[in-house]
């Protein structure tokens, strides 16, 4: 039996000096030693020298020498189009290290909740990539309780949030750049679809569907307290977590949907869009309703209110990313 020994070569790949790729780049180009290094401001012995020294270290015939010519060879020719994209990389690096410590390059984790991407989010992200062409932007989709657990594990930068007004996520940094009201999505075969506007009391004994509380408690928390105030339980008919599958179902007929005015921008067949007025309901004699959780403070509902819901910028106020300062800032600036 034949005992196979593999041998494994752990030195690591030689550390060619910037000057040698320079120095191989001009001869390439001039073709001529003597032309070569007058370009470089040197003497010709060193510059051969030189370029000796790098075909030893690659083990490599870079250029075919003769007394009367040089060319490159197929691995030098092949090598000049990278030799010089490695030294445009390194002459840009000072301007690319100054642009980064000012917020002008460099990369932003930026995570959305699915309303902000009707409408905003896209023409935002476009100007912002006008103004900063150099900055990576990483966009993810996320509800916000994902969010909030991204923020815990430093996986992202900022994000932008759906909540009740006044109750954006304690313990980050908060911009608020939007308020929307609440629509209602009716399927198009409910007769409810052929008014143009509805009441709440249209709508109290109607199948709903909604987002898990789980996802948005603020906002979850403001919806049953509306039926609460009217002296109704909700008859929640399916929960699902992002607006386009809750506008899906209802498309289907499964029920009707609470959803800010912003979703009007997805137009899905089958569904129609409803301002809703609070109108006269047989409510409970009580003014507010307080509702107490995981919203982290309580939830005061007007009697027989239709509730509005707001967009956040949110981001730690401890990070030290230049680039989400720049962002912050161009977020603000943006005219609504």
């Amino acid at each position: 039996m034949n005992n196979l020994v593999t041998i494994t070569d752990s030195r690591k790949p030689p550390l060619i000096e910037l000057r040698l790729w320079r120095q191989f780049v001009t001869v390439a180009e001039e073709l001529h030693f003597s032309r070569a290094a007058r370009r470089l401001n040197m003497t010709q012995p060193p510059l051969t020298q030189a370029i000796a020294q790098l075909e030893t270290t690659l083990d490599l015939k870079l250029f075919d020498r003769t007394k009367r010519s040089v060319q490159l060879t197929a691995a030098g020719a092949a090598l000049l189009p990278e030799a010089r994209d490695l030294l445009a990389r390194a002459q840009a690096l000072p301007a690319y290290a100054r642009a980064s410590a000012d917020g002008e390059a460099g990369r932003l984790r930026l995570a959305f909740v699915s309303t902000v991407g009707f409408d905003l989010l896209p023409r935002w992200v476009l100007a912002f990539r006008e103004q900063y062409p150099k900055v990576q932007l990483e966009l993810i989709e996320a509800t916000g309780d994902v969010q909030l657990q991204a923020f815990e594990r430093g996986e992202i930068d900022a994000g932008f949030m759906l909540h009740s007004p006044g109750f954006a996520p304690p313990g980050l940094a908060c911009q608020r750049i939007a308020g929307d009201s609440l629509v209602v999505a009716v399927p198009a075969q409910s007769p409810l679809a052929a008014r143009e506007e509805l009441t709440l009391k249209d709508l109290l004994g109607q199948p709903l569907v909604i987002f898990p509380r789980s996802i948005l408690p603020s906002l979850y928390d403001a919806i049953f307290a509306m039926y609460h105030a009217a002296g109704q339980l909700p008859r929640v008919a399916q929960e699902a977590i992002q607006m386009q599958t809750i506008v899906n179902l209802v498309s289907a007929g499964l029920g009707i949907a609470w959803v800010p005015e912003s979703v009007r921008q997805f137009q899905r067949p089958g569904v129609v869009y409803r301002s809703v007025t609070p109108g006269k309901t047989r409510g409970r004699s009580v003014s507010k309703v307080t509702i107490t959780g995981s919203s982290a403070r309580s939830l005061q509902v007007a009697r027989r209110e239709v509730p509005g819901c707001e967009t956040s910028l949110v981001w730690s106020s401890a990070s030290v990313n230049p680039v989400l300062k720049r962002f912050v800032a161009f977020i603000g600036s943006v005219p609504r």
